[in-house]
């Protein structure tokens, strides 16, 4: 199945995971989707902070598993050692390697937190979490704010939400040299630019990349600390 923004809304919260599209091979053990990126979250940048604040912890379901090992599903199911010292997750008393089940009320999408915690005290307690990326803006959001903190890459909206930024799977975005993932991420952030904000559905072609919008993508400046670039900072470099 291609992907057809209009005919295939994938970012409506009110139809939950209606229309998500998986990719499976039972014989194999491989259940995963075929359209939207993955994103792995570990560090707690502000704009990190900022999207866990608005998840809301769940069930697990058939989504979840497919962010997870299969070998690891089950700990979906166990309660945290903080919950249950005996939980089947729980190392030692103390320790623990569970997951936890949210979903991004915004976009409708699953999220899965990987619990990491050492036996004892002072070590290692760390949570990541495990997303997939919207393929679009919700209906009736604009474009307003490109930003890359530590490696991720989000959007905020003019209404104010912060989002992952929209991506396409096997479409990775990068920074920072000649290659694919800077050439993704141009070809995005030119379609914006060109359409005004209107089209923000990921999958862009490589070869629809603006020259200058890919000559700041490939460039060392860009992967420094945390940048921002405006919708008419965009533009202004489309019409340089």
């Amino acid at each position: 199945m291609s992907y057809q923004p209009p005919g295939l809304n994938l970012t409506d919260p009110t139809k939950g995971y209606l229309h998500f599209v998986v990719y499976t091979e039972p014989r194999l053990s491989i259940a995963t989707t075929s359209l939207n990126a993955d994103v792995s979250i570990e560090d707690r940048t502000p704009h990190v902070q900022e999207w866990l604040g608005r998840l809301v912890r769940c069930e697990p379901n058939a989504l979840h598993c497919t962010l997870v090992e299969p070998k690891k599903m089950s700990a979906l199911f166990h309660p945290c050692v903080k919950e249950d010292r005996n939980s089947p997750s729980a190392i030692s008393g103390s320790g623990c390697v569970c997951r936890r089940a949210f979903y991004d009320p915004a976009f409708g999408l699953p999220v899965v937190a990987e619990h990491f915690k050492h036996v004892g005290e002072g070590g290692t307690d760390r949570w990541t979490y495990q997303t997939y990326a919207p393929l679009d803006l919700r209906p009736g959001d604009a474009f307003d704010r490109f930003v890359i903190s530590r490696g991720l890459f989000w959007v905020r909206t003019e209404k104010g939400l912060l989002s992952i930024l929209p991506q396409r799977h096997g479409l990775g975005y990068n920074v920072g040299y000649s290659g694919g993932g800077p050439h993704a991420l141009a070809a995005y952030l030119s379609q914006v630019a060109t359409t005004n904000g209107e089209n923000t559905a990921a999958g862009t072609p490589y070869e629809k990349a603006h020259p200058a919008i890919l000559a700041w993508a490939q460039s060392n400046s860009a992967e420094r600390g945390t940048n921002e670039l405006s919708l008419s900072d965009l533009k202004a470099m489309v019409h340089s």
